[in-house]
């Protein structure tokens, strides 16, 4: 191995030992491994700068900008408070309908705010109703994670695989090219959650609602899963329906825009970010405050991480190891071994260190192997959002998961199965609209 492998490997390993201790703050492990590597020569400033500058970070900073406005606006508010009126008129099944219409705007929207915004309503019309809260709260967090992965940004997973994919030659993906896999797969596991987690949770906490509301949310258990300040989404907001119309068609149009290949969704997103400032639907000072640096400092980062892994020739070597290890096996076979590894991985760091890990592997594993990467690249997609199986491979999970008290084994219970579930619908889907 060269020094440069050496030293990337080295950091790499101290950046998971870091997010698996779980005692510092994530961006800030990240951020530290970029700077070792920049100042042992691993990487330039040129690439640093690149990764702060790269189209994923780009379009997820404007799409916070744009979701806070849409917050600020009063409109998220406004359709909950409709929600809460429903949900009184329809009993359980109304609770599912909410937990469904969060999930659609969960496809286009980051899950992290709505899941802070909506987590309490849940919460607090399943206590008027009589029912558990904790029967809905996982349901609430796997759904977002599901809907996440319908669209290219729905989660900044498959915007971090987009980007890596490009830095080692891919062509990038369209907003709706994942689709025709994550639908099924949201399909199923919300099927799987409607039908099965009423019976593992709602016996266990048949009394909670009649308990009164949960204790406090551990507000730095959460700033460590990458949330930030979650009040900054729970005030209530007065509805003005100018500026949520304005922030609205400028979310749509940016969608749009993009999905006809006008420009890519870093550009529309950027535009519509800034033309909502012109605009005065949103104010500069409060745009700095919805863009959520402490997720973006942590892409940043592990894009850094990569970049390092890419030029010194470490991503190569990881390849060839799992190349050797699925020789002979079929593509079909082999893209099963990679989902499995990236789940897994999953379980224990973030999505967003697990997207820069294994994307450069699976394209190299797909070359080896004479196929397109594309349907590998899609494998890591859903494989690095599938984090059910424990509270703390997702954020919204560790909301949920300090807000309604759960243990441990509620998301193994519950998560577990789903795993499997969408593991064999992702593959199958896949294999059809992704052919090698």
């Amino acid at each position: 191995m060269t020094i440069d492998q050496i030293l990337t490997l080295l950091v790499l390993a101290a950046v998971i030992a870091a997010l698996i201790w779980d005692k510092v703050r994530s961006d800030v492990v990240a951020l530290t491994g970029a700077a070792v590597l920049l100042m042992t020569g691993v990487v330039r400033p040129v690439d640093v700068q690149g990764a702060f500058a790269s189209p994923a970070i780009i379009a997820l900073a404007s799409l916070f900008v744009i979701a806070y406005a849409l917050e600020l606006s009063g409109l998220l508010d406004r359709a909950i408070a409709l929600a809460v009126r429903m949900c009184v008129r329809l009993g359980a099944a109304g609770v599912w309908l909410l937990l469904t219409m969060i999930g659609l705007l969960s496809c286009f929207l980051n899950s992290t705010p709505i899941v802070v915004l909506g987590a309490p309503v849940v919460r607090d019309v399943a206590t008027r109703l009589n029912l558990s809260p904790k029967r809905f709260l996982i349901p609430l967090s796997y759904i977002t994670i599901l809907t996440g992965c319908c669209t290219l940004i729905g989660t900044s997973t498959n915007l971090l695989v987009d980007d890596m994919a490009s830095i080692a030659g891919q062509p990038r993906f369209g907003i709706f090219e994942i689709t025709p896999v994550g639908l099924p797969i949201a399909l199923a596991g919300g099927l799987y959650l409607f039908l099965v987690s009423g019976r593992l949770l709602g016996g266990r906490y048949e009394g909670d609602a009649r308990k009164g509301s949960p204790g406090p949310i551990d507000q730095a258990h959460i700033n460590n899963a990458q949330v930030g300040d979650v009040q900054v989404f729970a005030e209530p907001r007065r509805f003005r329906p100018a500026k949520a119309a304005i922030a609205l068609a400028t979310f749509v149009g940016a969608v749009v825009l993009a999905t006809l290949h006008v420009a890519p969704i870093a550009a529309t997103a950027f535009a519509g970010a800034v033309v909502l400032i012109l605009l005065r639907v949103i104010s500069a000072d409060e745009a700095y405050s919805g863009l959520r640096p402490e997720i973006l400092i942590l892409i940043a980062g592990m894009v850094v991480i990569g970049i390092a892994m890419e030029q010194s020739g470490l991503a190569t070597e990881a390849s060839r190891m799992l190349i050797v290890g699925v020789d002979g096996l079929s593509p079909l076979v082999a893209m099963m071994v990679l989902y499995i590894v990236t789940m897994v991985l999953t379980e224990l760091l973030s999505n967003a260190t697990v997207a820069v890990l294994v994307t450069p592997v699976a394209v190299a594993l797909a070359e080896s192997l004479g196929v397109s990467p594309r349907p590998f690249l899609v494998a890591v997609m859903m494989a690095a959002s599938a984090a059910f199986a424990t509270p703390f491979g997702y954020q919204t999970n560790v909301i949920v998961y300090q807000m309604a008290g759960y243990r441990y084994l509620d998301f193994v219970r519950i998560g577990l199965p789903l795993n499997f579930i969408t593991f064999a619908v992702a593959i199958a889907a896949i294999h059809m609209a992704f052919p090698f």
